[in-house]
């Protein structure tokens, strides 16, 4: 019977103490795990954020550069260029004015007629502009449409700075135009430095800023060679 005694008592469980402590170091152990997983769904959502801010500035800098290439482009264009002081006057480019009013919107032109008619028309008019946390973009219809969403990304800034560079041509005539001389050809190239800034709707923190050059294609050229 003492065996048997001794036998039951080497059987028995854990005791409180025991258990106690491993309920402890089970819930260090879930607790730990719980931490990393939560700080991962953090990170996860904080590069997400980084991700969508970035991508939509890129899209926003790639569209305005797209269309600000165009801006100016006239399908009679060499009816503005005078070759000699004593050929036909030169025609205005009704296209050329490209605006920036106020450092925070663009406007300008470019020609959309199957024939050129020599007239700047309502659908031939567009631009960009910052408006209430988003950039918008008019289009052929006179409308203003926005190109960013304010759910995922606020635009808190949108700067387009205009660089005009002009270029002496006469020493290219026959006969050579002094630098200085009245009316020698000239040409003017443009460039826009573009800035765009912008937050993530949803954290604050996460703040991104984007630059870009611009070139207009069409050189404003004026001017013409002595006869």
């Amino acid at each position: 019977m003492l065996m048997s005694r001794h036998g039951h008592a080497a059987q028995r469980g854990m005791s409180i103490v025991e258990l106690m402590v491993g309920v402890a170091v089970g819930l260090v152990v879930v607790g730990a795990a719980a931490l990393l997983s939560s700080r991962n769904i953090v990170s996860a959502r904080g590069l997400l954020s980084e991700v969508r801010v970035n991508q939509d500035l890129r899209a926003v800098a790639d569209l305005v550069t797209r269309d600000l290439r165009r801006a100016a482009y006239w399908g009679n264009a060499i009816q503005g260029v005078q070759t000699t002081a004593t050929s036909t006057v030169a025609q205005a480019n009704p296209y050329a004015t490209v605006a920036t009013p106020d450092g925070s919107s663009i406007t300008y032109s470019f020609t959309r007629d199957a024939t050129e008619d020599n007239a700047l028309g309502a659908n031939e008019q567009f631009g960009f502009r910052l408006q209430d946390g988003r950039v918008e973009m008019q289009t052929a219809d006179g409308t203003w449409q926005p190109v960013t969403d304010p759910n995922a990304v606020t635009v808190t800034a949108f700067t387009i700075t205009p660089t005009t560079t002009t270029l002496a041509l006469g020493h290219l005539c026959p006969t050579l135009c002094a630098p200085g001389a009245p009316n020698c050809p000239t040409v003017t190239l443009r460039r826009y430095e573009l800035l765009l800034r912008g937050q993530s709707a949803r954290d604050s923190a996460v703040v991104r800023e984007l630059r870009s050059m611009v070139r207009v294609r069409n050189d404003r050229f004026a001017g013409a060679c002595p006869a």
